[in-house]
């Protein structure tokens, strides 16, 4: 329920992002707005290629405080055009805390690697 939701005011960087020439991607544009105090990415506007905003995602910052870092508690993504929306990584949900202990193979993060992993 979003009524329960707190906003408070903070400083926050915004970042644009636009497709580079000559490359796909399913947003064309997409601003992100980064918290001063935690670097996370608390807001998110995805345009269409229209130029309309079609997605809105936010990031909702709670602190660690064993491991002494800010996570997210919940991310939740809008879709404005078709009216629905997903919430993700509710941390209530989980079956076992976070391994910060993990190393990624980052050849898993290229463009052909992403896109070979992907479902169409």
């Amino acid at each position: 329920n979003p009524e329960h939701t707190r906003y408070e005011l903070h400083r926050v960087w915004e970042v644009q992002g636009n497709v580079k020439d000559g490359q796909r991607h399913i947003y064309a544009q997409r601003n992100f707005f980064v918290d001063e105090d935690s670097w996370m990415i608390t807001l998110a506007d995805h345009y269409d290629g229209r130029g309309t905003l079609w997605r809105v995602g936010e990031g909702h910052i709670a602190h660690n405080y064993h491991e002494k870092i800010p996570g997210y508690s919940i991310e939740t993504l809008y879709d404005l055009i078709a009216g629905r929306y997903i919430a993700l990584g509710m941390y209530t949900e989980e079956e076992a805390a976070p391994n910060f202990d993990y190393t990624p193979n980052y050849n898993q993060f290229t463009p052909a690697a992403l896109r070979a992993s992907g479902v169409r």
